[in-house]
């Protein structure tokens, strides 16, 4: 990751944000872009956080000391917020999020072959005996339940989505590199008008299957991983889960969002070419 920091020719990778902080609200639920920035590194204070010992002296006599990282966090953030708030282009390179969700679905198609596999495999143990011949006869036993069967899932949908994602974020990088300091001000604003609301279209309105409250299709909290991420949360979940139907209507339904997703890129780049 250092390398690459220092790397001018690269863009810093970024992980996907599960919960355990107010950013969840703004990007789970209303579909607005969030960044969670720390330091961290030099031992820990596990045991202590959310305890009745979490607390300002302990902080600050055991944690950072001298407040040195949270000096140099309200530094980074605050430059951060000001380079971006005062930025005459949009800062994000869009082929870098296609890029990573193409990644997202090549992990779902290999759980969903995977998930195939186990259940084969579940069915040549039983048929053979083999739980039985593995069992200590001291002790009371019982076979696993077969799964039921794995059916064969249609990604095309997702495939199609991811595709043309590409095609938009390639292009509308390529205009902004090109055009991006020629723009008009009048451009800058229609510009500014139409990136605003882009990450809402990644939002469904049926929300995640038990928890309609987290609607957005790339990322949530996992319904029980705690605070850890899952991406394209409505199709993994379902598959490591065997609930084949929500994996196939939430193939559909964040198709969709990217296709959506896409179109107000092509949009984006119809104002940088002057349409």
């Amino acid at each position: 990751m250092g390398k690459i920091a220092l790397d001018p020719a690269k863009d810093l990778p970024i992980g996907p944000l599960g919960s355990g902080s107010d950013y969840s609200a703004f990007l789970q639920h209303l579909g607005l872009p969030a960044l969670n920035v720390s330091y961290g590194g030099e031992g820990s204070s596990g045991g202590v956080y959310h305890s009745a010992y979490d607390t300002y002296e302990h902080h600050s006599r055991f944690v950072d000391p001298g407040h040195a990282y949270a000096g140099a966090l309200a530094d980074t953030v605050g430059r951060l917020v000001i380079r971006i708030a005062d930025a005459d282009r949009p800062v994000q390179r869009y082929g870098d999020f296609a890029d990573t969700v193409e990644g997202y679905l090549a992990e779902v198609k290999k759980l969903d072959s995977g998930k195939r596999d186990e259940a084969a495999a579940r069915a040549r143990l039983l048929a053979a005996g083999a739980y039985k011949l593995a069992d200590d006869p001291t002790r009371p036993r019982g076979d696993p339940a077969a799964f039921a069967a794995s059916p064969s899932l249609d990604f095309g949908p997702m495939d199609a989505a991811v595709a043309r994602l590409k095609v938009s974020a390639a292009a509308f990088d390529q205009a902004l590199a090109a055009k991006g300091d020629a723009l008009s001000r009048a451009q800058r604003k229609r510009l500014d008008a139409v990136i605003l609301t882009l990450d809402q279209r990644l939002l469904r309105e049926q929300g995640l299957p038990f928890r309609p409250w987290y609607k957005n299709m790339i990322y949530a909290p996992g319904r029980f991983t705690g605070y850890g991420a899952k991406t394209l949360p409505g199709i993994r979940e379902a598959l490591e889960e065997r609930r084949f139907d929500d994996a196939k209507t939430y193939i559909g339904l964040t198709a969709e969002a990217l296709v959506d997703y896409a179109s107000r890129l092509d949009e984006a780049t119809r104002v940088i070419h002057g349409g």
